[in-house]
């Protein structure tokens, strides 16, 4: 029999067998949940922890709530949290509200539950409009729950957050206060599965010395701060570096107090692990190691400088010993402080081989290496569509379907019968012959880790949820994920009807193999509305009306109820927050957008038709989609609504602006509105300017180019008018980290167009947009002008190189940025609301 048939022969049977074993999962994660219980902090601890929460939050209600830690038998065998009245034998300033909870992060969920539901208060991001606590009634007149007071159980046992590019997107340039934010945070969320990634870098420096790599040798190896990500997935080496011992040892010690605080607050950390990914220099020392180059990324003109990274076989000695040796030190800097481990293979990455037998033996080595550092290690994986695996699964269909005419008839015939037993057994809506490959590498990973020692994530769950088409990832535990945003663009979108409903309907799912929910945004800070909602859902059995909850969050959140402002929520549900069209990227706004397009008539495009599938499937689909772009001569933004509707209800937002000018969370709403509806509209003067191009009309190139930068300008305007949408604050949380020059340079760095991960990230920002993207448009447009003054063909080459040279002088340059918002926000917009809508 033919590979090929043995390996859907197989396939087939562990199908079958699949839907005929009953699942020993409760089992499984139960004897997880008790160990990890044995991990946490005492009781007293815990409480503490929780106090010092409500401390920071609402320091003048620290006496009203008295807390406790109490036992998941009071649960029911769950975790849960119970608000009751708390009856004072006498009066005074004592407790009012009694709030128990198996963990602190238990009791801070029932202390936000109880702000939210009893007194309207709102708690987001600082960067999003902060808290809103102007609700809550003083000390001594909060409002009592009813009855018996209530009980509120996890449906599932985990709430995941954070994804691995996270790091680098959002938190790289961190101290400790801005942690503690973010810890708190958390804990009022009901986090209580957060990624723990910060200072590895440190670990991976004892690891790899001790094997006599060099620093230098290192400093080829680790990415700088703001690439770590990539670095550690092993997708470039180099770039942006090398750390100063500084950087090393700071991160480190930010690492320990973070893994302290977790601990404190009851929450289960998620430590790195070892994926395969070498410094270059271990082929030196061990010349018979079994290493392999990996091919390009994405990286700067396929310099081997910073390209094609290492990889140690799995079937070689030494990974399971680096593997094992990476767990041991961080138990010993850190203590025994968790037994889950994230390790992603070839996340964004294509493996040196598609063969199932490989897969297989990667997995047994990453989960051997684990278990040798700590025998109860259980493997946590990002598993999706547009990550890590669907690359390797797109590469073995590409390699499948090229020898698809060497097949006999016969075996056509047998693959298609049992293609169609398959579509049968899972319910497909769509099947086609890349399924044939990729659910026996699916099983091959895995299946290569014992039962219960392994835990997927459903990535991108509410776009392209793999759970359903995959027999419950075959019986493996999982956590149903938000993944929302790439790169932590700030743009409005969301799906808050699968939000509300998805994480339902996979629990009570025939044979549902859910354990948690998570959120895995590549950047956070934005979009309030979504994770409020998606956290909340770790707490809900049951589907909220999305609709009525909109009515109650905006009173919470801007503190009172604007009939203006409900009337706006309802057309944001209906239109920003009802994407449903499947597209997994957004913000591709042309502000924003790396214009490298020749929009000559005749032309097209001077890149070839080779090169532009190229560019879709790594530049853009490494990371984002699995399907094709709808062709078009003109370029168009992505737009799932209707810009009317949403320009009225901006006009509503507006006209609330007299009962709610005081509101920070107004503000920011009103300002991301306002950038929302102008960002729309450039793309439709954008798009003009092209066609008038393509007429060779340069009276109407001029006018919509002009338009097009002018809006650039008033955006930067709006933007400057409050402080979350400012560069001058990222940058100087990044010079706050900086001890030496060495350190400064590192904090500057943000890369360049020459890296393609400009398609892949992009910021909204007050002086990026007037001193970046402002220029950069207007160089595109002088060479569109160009090009029709002299009648000749538009030269892409010379605008890139115009552009990258300009693009270097600007990263070089050492302006000060301001940190402090200039201008009336809700007078700004209602200017900009009649310049261009009046």
């Amino acid at each position: 029999m033919s590979t090929l048939k043995t390996l859907i022969f197989t396939t087939t049977l562990l199908i079958l067998t699949l839907s005929s074993v009953a699942l020993s999962r409760p089992e499984a994660i139960d004897s997880l949940l008790k160990r990890l219980d044995s991990k946490r902090a005492s009781s007293s601890d815990q409480e503490s922890a929780a106090k010092a929460v409500l401390k920071r939050l609402l320091p003048s209600h620290i006496h009203s709530f008295l807390f406790k830690i109490v036992s998941k038998d009071v649960c029911g065998g769950h975790s849960c949290f119970l608000i009751n009245n708390y009856y004072k034998e006498s009066s005074g300033n004592g407790p009012e509200i009694s709030i128990k909870g198996t963990t602190a992060v238990e009791i801070a969920s029932g202390l936000h539950w109880y702000l939210k539901h009893w007194c309207g208060a709102h708690v987001s991001w600082d960067k999003t409009g902060g808290v809103q606590i102007a609700s809550i009634p003083k000390p001594g007149s909060l409002p009592h729950v009813k009855d018996k007071g209530v009980m509120i159980q996890r449906p599932v046992p985990w709430n995941y957050y954070q994804n691995v590019v996270t790091s680098s997107y959002s938190y790289v340039w961190w101290n400790w206060e801005r942690w503690e934010k973010e810890l708190d945070w958390m804990a009022l969320q009901g986090i209580n599965l957060p990624l723990a990634f910060t200072g590895q870098e440190a670990i991976w420096q004892k690891v790899f010395m001790n094997l006599n790599i060099t620093t230098e040798d290192l400093n080829d190896f680790f990415g700088g701060p703001a690439f770590l990500a990539w670095a550690r997935m092993g997708n470039l080496h180099g770039w942006g570096g090398p750390l100063s011992q500084n950087w090393l040892d700071q991160q480190l010690c930010l690492q320990k107090q973070i893994l302290s605080r977790m601990l404190e607050l009851g929450m289960t950390p998620v430590l790195p692990s070892f994926s395969g990914n070498v410094p270059a220099a271990l082929k030196k020392i061990f010349p018979s190691a079994n290493i392999t180059r990996l091919g390009d990324w994405n990286t700067v003109d396929k310099n081997p400088r910073w390209c094609c990274t290492y990889l140690l076989n799995p079937s070689d000695p030494l990974f399971v010993e680096i593997g094992e040796a990476f767990i041991r030190q961080q138990v010993k800097e850190y203590g025994d402080v968790t037994d889950i481990y994230n390790c992603d293979t070839f996340n964004e990455n294509s493996p040196p081989t598609s063969d199932p037998a490989y897969i297989s033996s990667l997995g047994a080595a990453v989960y051997k290496a684990m278990s040798r550092g700590d025998k109860d290690a259980v493997w946590l994986m990002q598993f999706n569509e547009c990550t890590g695996l669907a690359l390797l699964l797109r590469l073995c269909f590409l390699e499948a379907t090229s020898n698809a005419g060497t097949r006999d008839e016969t075996e056509t015939t047998f693959v298609h019968s049992l293609l169609k037993m398959w579509v049968s057994l899972l319910g497909l809506a769509f099947v086609n012959f890349r399924f044939l490959i990729r659910l026996p590498l699916e099983l091959a990973l895995l299946h290569s880790v014992p039962f219960g020692k392994m835990i997927v994530l459903d990535l991108f769950a509410e776009a392209k949820p793999i759970w359903k088409n995959s027999s419950q990832f075959y019986g493996t535990p999982y956590v149903w994920c938000l993944l929302h945003n790439f790169g932590g663009n700030i743009e409005m979108y969301g799906i808050l009807d699968t939000i509300s409903s998805g994480p339902v309907d996979a629990r009570i799912s025939e044979n549902s193999t859910m354990v948690g929910v998570g959120m895995c945004m590549e950047g956070i800070e934005h979009n309030p509305v979504v994770y409020e909602l998606m956290s909340e859902m770790a707490f809900r059995s049951g589907k909220p009306q999305v609709l009525e909850w909109l009515k109650t969050y905006s009173r919470r959140r801007y503190g009172k109820a604007v009939r203006q402002v409900v009337a706006a929520w309802d057309i944001l549900y209906h239109t920003v927050y009802n994407c449903t069209d499947g597209i997994a990227d957004h913000n591709t706004d042309f502000i924003v957008k790396f214009p490298d397009w020749d929009p000559s008539l005749h032309s097209g495009s001077n890149i070839s038709e080779q090169d532009n599938m190229r560019i879709l499937l790594t530049s853009s689909g490494t990371r984002r989609f699995l399907f094709q772009e709808k062709s078009s001569d003109i370029p168009e933004a992505h737009l799932w609504y209707s810009t009317q509707e949403v320009i009225q209800a901006l006009w509503l937002f507006l006209d609330a602006g007299n009962d709610l000018a005081g509101s920070l969370t107004y503000r920011y709403d009103l300002v991301d509105l306002t950038r929302q509806v102008l960002s729309k509209l450039a793309n439709q003067v954008y798009r003009d300017a092209m066609i008038a191009f393509r007429r060779k009309d340069a009276r109407a190139l001029n006018l919509h180019g002009q338009k097009f930068l002018q809006i650039i300008k008033d955006i930067d305007v709006l933007l400057a008018s409050d402080d979350n949408f400012l560069l001058g604050t990222w940058l100087e949380s990044a010079k706050k980290l900086a001890i030496d020059p060495n350190d400064m340079k590192l904090a500057t760095e943000l890369g360049t167009d020459t890296l393609p991960l400009f398609l892949v990230a992009n910021k909204f920002w007050s002086g990026l947009l007037e001193d970046y993207y402002l220029p950069r448009a207007s160089t595109y447009f002088g060479h569109l002008m160009k090009s029709l003054e002299g009648n000749k063909n538009f030269k892409l080459t010379e605008w890139r190189k115009e552009w990258i040279a300009f693009s270097n002088k600007w990263q070089a340059d050492t302006k000060i940025y301001p940190v402090k918002a200039k201008g009336d926000a809700l007078a700004i917009a209602k200017a900009l609301y009649r310049k261009y809508f009046g």
